[in-house]
């Protein structure tokens, strides 16, 4: 086998190599996004920034009501806490603890 003909196998495995590798991280990349796009991991999130805690959230309720086209009201529960979180554009959230879990 000639060196020209050993170097093209090697190019085209590591060309399929770094093919698996890239689609692989960009399943993984989709999943972790994927997860993290729920209402309740974005509020907790504010939440989070904000100093409270919040444990595994697990739901985030949008409380029409309360909502205005300006500021979304939702209502997050934690296992921790419940909290209503008032996401009002460029300025921190209105935080209210609703309940002690």
């Amino acid at each position: 086998m000639s060196h020209k003909q050993r170097s093209r196998e090697l190019n085209g495995a590591t060309r399929l190599i770094f093919g698996a590798v890239t689609i692989f991280a960009a399943l993984i990349g989709m999943l972790r996004s994927a997860y993290s796009q729920t209402p309740a991991y974005d509020v907790a999130a504010q939440v989070r920034t904000q100093g409270y805690r919040c444990e595994q959230p697990t739901t985030a309720r949008r409380d029409l009501k309360l909502s205005k086209p300006d500021s979304a009201v939702w209502v997050l529960q934690c296992r921790n806490a419940i909290y209503k979180v008032r996401l009002v554009p460029d300025m921190a959230a209105h935080i209210t603890k609703l309940k002690r879990r």
